[in-house]
């Protein structure tokens, strides 16, 4: 099976298989290479693979972009039972990476938690994937009934001694449950709202113990850490935003889907040569790189590295790297309204300023599309989205607040069109 279109400049570590059937089953996976990180893991100490993986300056993949060895190292030998949660949620606007991991690569994954479970002394891990993921659920599940016949996962692990088992645990398709302490209450049955911290998870997390939570992505770089080195990995990217990259592109391109670069690859690059500009012979207008959930750039200012450092020096987030790209036909006030729309949906309402916020930036949103706004709302919606930010005990209300308040920075116009489409004419004096 081919696999959609592929540019000649990738670096394809992650994705190298993807669309290669055989790739997502043990046999085929060892025959690749696979598990042969595991066994070089399980060879050393676990404060050994820890500081590899802290010596190769990986980020987290699923938005922060926090250092996973450093994240790995605040787990403490108390003798407490620890755990790893894989976070396989992703429900972020225009983010489609993970599920292909999981679908094309299940054991990639098995091999990064098993060993990121080694290098804290976890005992269990589990995958928490959304609901709505059901052909890439199953195949994990394959992996996973795959890993235990082969001695790879629960007792004896590749002979070692060591036991980790590997439970599969599917949500119920909310947006909150991404974050990774709603996570943890939905894993444990209870409603799915985040938890204030500290605690932090590293300390009191599922089932009150220690607890490692990491995304998909981030997990399936760890094998090739392990089997290559961590100067191997610095050597690839920059120096703050180190290896490769998953690239989710969608939107008004003429080339979308996953593209796997290195960290600093040019972003209008990206967006002109690797995925072919805009279709229809249209211009760019706006691009949000990292998920709805940042704040959008406009055309001009895409001449910058994809850098985690980089694109926050321009006034975003690289995110989920999960780049929405609008051309010049689209209404900028709709499609934030549909942004809003959506974490007013999602919102837990355990946190007043998201909980009222979300819901009157969707109805001002409302108001205005339907040109019954006045300039009086454009200042409304300034002072909401900022009382939003940094606020509340996850950041969905910063992610409602974001969209709108870069565009209203940068596409204000669209928006006093709107206005003055409906404001009364002046009496001649």
């Amino acid at each position: 099976m081919a696999y959609p279109y592929r540019d000649e400049r990738e670096v394809r570590i992650l994705s190298a298989h993807f669309g290669d059937p055989e790739a997502r089953t043990l046999a085929g996976w060892r025959q690749r290479g696979g598990y042969e990180a595991l066994g070089q893991a399980l060879a050393l100490s676990p404060e050994q693979v820890t500081e590899i993986v802290k010596n190769s300056a990986l980020r987290g993949r699923g938005g922060a972009g926090f250092p996973t060895g450093l994240k790995w190292s605040f787990l403490r030998n108390d003798g407490r039972p620890h755990y790893v949660l894989v976070n396989s949620d992703e429900s972020e606007p225009g983010a489609f990476k993970d599920r292909e991991l999981c679908r094309w690569t299940p054991h990639q994954l098995l091999e990064g938690a098993l060993i990121n479970a080694y290098a804290i002394r976890a005992q269990h891990v589990y995958i928490y994937m959304r609901g709505e993921f059901f052909e890439p659920a199953q195949i994990v599940a394959r992996a996973i009934d795959e890993a235990y016949a082969a001695g790879i996962a629960g007792p004896d692990v590749l002979g070692s001694g060591v036991t980790i088992d590997v439970t599969l645990h599917l949500g119920a398709g909310a947006y909150i449950c991404g974050e990774e302490t709603a996570l943890m209450n939905s894993l444990e049955g209870r409603r799915g709202q985040p938890r204030v911290k500290p605690p932090f998870p590293a300390v009191f997390g599922a089932f009150g113990q220690p607890t490692n939570i990491n995304n998909v992505e981030t997990l399936c770089t760890v094998p090739h850490i392990i089997r290559n080195g961590a100067d191997w990995w610095r050597s690839i990217g920059t120096d703050k935003s180190t290896g490769t990259k998953l690239f989710n592109m969608s939107g008004h391109l003429v080339r979308r889907g996953n593209f796997e670069f290195p960290l600093g690859f040019n972003m209008k690059e990206l967006i002109y040569d690797v995925c072919g500009g805009i279709r229809d012979g249209r211009s760019l207008k706006a691009v949000i790189p990292g998920g709805s959930s940042v704040p959008m750039l406009a055309a001009h200012e895409l001449d910058i590295p994809c850098a985690y450092e980089r694109v926050a020096t321009a006034g975003s987030k690289l995110g989920t790297a999960s780049m929405i790209v609008m051309d010049d036909r689209t209404d900028i006030v709709k499609q934030v309204r549909r942004m809003v729309e959506f974490y007013a949906h999602e919102s837990c309402g355990q946190c007043t300023p998201c909980r009222e916020g979300t819901a009157w930036l969707a109805r001002i949103m409302r108001r205005i599309e339907a040109g019954q706004g006045t300039e009086a709302d454009l200042a409304l919606l300034v002072d909401l989205g900022k009382n939003m930010t940094g606020t509340t005990i996850c950041v969905l209300s910063d992610s409602a607040a974001a969209p709108v308040l870069s565009s209203l920075a940068k596409f204000k116009d669209e928006y006093l069109a709107l206005i003055g489409r409906a404001a009364p004419v002046a009496a001649a004096v």
